[in-house]
């Protein structure tokens, strides 16, 4: 359990006094499901647990809140728009923002930094300085990310990032890593040694992702219900799965189902007109962010779920949470052919040769026709989430982390408490 595990390499102690602070830029918390396991994980092993992050737009729009125990430091922050520029005030608000509110927050054992972007290492040398060892928390490769996103290929702005990326790596006294292949980089390109890079996967919450009974009239009056949940960005691959739905009822004749894509992104308004152009307006439907139940509805009455994220150099390594998401609620799952998506999904998903989107429409009807193998697929996905890929291990993982980072250290001592004005208390 977490709460048995010590930081300090002895058994049944350790812990006290210990404080974290988690930095986050590009989701707001606890809407960044992975970082808000994190924080409950570790505050249930005993450690005191701020947060600063930017604030959402409809939610988590408080400057200061404690929810669950967790202490959240929030500062506005405008996306970027309008290419270099707009990031660089974006990164530049959010690096500023960040530095002030950690004075605040004080001395803390650990700044636990979590990418993108590769920026986040500046305020955590201010806090190593003052006794806190740093553990990066790396969330995505963020040269692969460029490279997948802006197609520029290898110019002066990837290799800022390379550099941005091995600087990060140098700082850190711990890294996680959210897969194998991100750790196979970390010791490969980062030059770390293999014993300080711990392996913390993702996991969906399993008391969210509950099956409900399913709801036919979410169907649309069709026999089938097809489902993408997720991120909507110019690497998501909504594209492929779209013009691989005009291929299922253009090429091979099927018009029984209705599909919904449930989610937002910065590719959503192209999408939607994407699929206007390609005549699916009648079938296809964007919902947007949807609230917690919503989702589940969507998810427990769906007969195939969609996982198109093409073949690019950040995807074939990342792990795709939606496909975890899918797993969790136990559905099919139709996937190009990634290595992670395969690590994770295995017999749970079928698979398509890489951005085929012809052989995507081919196996969607396939499982479509059998509904033996959908229910077969959808236990052995659950059986992984339940199992080898349960937040459990993790939760395990992320202490034995902190535990190495932290060992043969004393507690740093709080100079002040924290400022409590402005804040609420919220129970969950």
């Amino acid at each position: 359990m977490p709460g048995d595990t010590s930081f300090d390499g002895t058994a049944g102690g350790g812990r006290a006094g210990r404080r974290a602070l988690i930095l986050v830029e590009n989701l707001s918390v606890p809407f960044d499901r992975r970082v808000w396991q994190e924080c409950t994980t570790l505050r249930d092993a005993g450690w005191e647990v701020h947060v600063i992050c930017p604030r959402g737009s409809k939610r988590d729009t408080e400057p200061e809140a404690v929810v669950d125990g967790v202490r959240i430091h929030r500062y506005p922050l405008r996306a970027a728009t309008g290419g270099p520029a707009g990031y660089l005030r974006e990164y530049g608000s959010a690096l500023w923002h960040t530095a002030r509110l950690a004075r605040r927050v004080g001395p803390v054992d650990v700044v636990h930094a979590c990418n993108p972007p590769d920026l986040l290492f500046l305020p955590a040398l201010w806090l190593k300085r003052r006794g806190a060892r740093f553990v990066f928390d790396q969330h995505d490769l963020v040269p692969e990310l460029y490279l997948s996103r802006f197609g520029r290929g290898e110019d002066l702005l990837h290799r800022a990032v390379c550099a941005l990326e091995r600087m990060t790596y140098r700082a850190a006294d711990v890294v996680l890593a959210t897969n194998e292949s991100y750790r196979d980089v970390a010791v490969r390109r980062g030059g770390r040694r293999p014993a300080d890079v711990f392996v913390v996967r993702s996991a969906p919450q399993t008391d969210r992702f509950r099956p409900v009974p399913p709801e036919p009239e979410l169907k649309r009056g069709k026999p089938h219900l097809l489902c993408y949940l997720g991120v909507m960005g110019p690497q998501d691959g909504v594209d492929y799965a779209l013009r691989a739905l005009a291929k299922l009822r253009d090429e091979l004749g099927r018009t029984d189902w209705h599909a919904v894509f449930v989610g937002s992104g910065d590719a959503f308004d192209a999408m939607v007109e994407l699929s206007r152009r390609l005549g699916l307006s009648g079938q296809v439907q964007f919902t947007g962010r949807v609230p917690d139940a919503d989702l589940v509805r969507y998810l427990s009455t769906a007969d195939v779920c969609l996982s198109p994220d093409p073949r690019n150099p950040l995807n074939d390594v990342s792990t795709m949470n939606k496909v975890l998401e899918y797993m969790a609620m136990g559905r099919p799952i139709v996937s190009f052919d990634l290595r992670e998506a395969r690590v994770s999904a295995g017999d749970a998903a079928v698979y398509a040769p890489a951005n085929d989107e012809a052989a995507f429409a081919g196996l969607v009807a396939r499982l479509l026709d059998d509904p033996l193998k959908r229910a077969e697929m959808g236990r052995i996905g659950q059986e992984r989430i339940n199992g080898r890929l349960s937040w459990r291990n993790s939760q395990r993982s992320l202490l034995d982390a902190y535990a190495a980072a932290c060992r043969g250290r004393a507690p740093v001592p709080a100079s002040s408490p924290p400022a409590q004005g402005g804040g609420r208390t919220v129970e969950r």
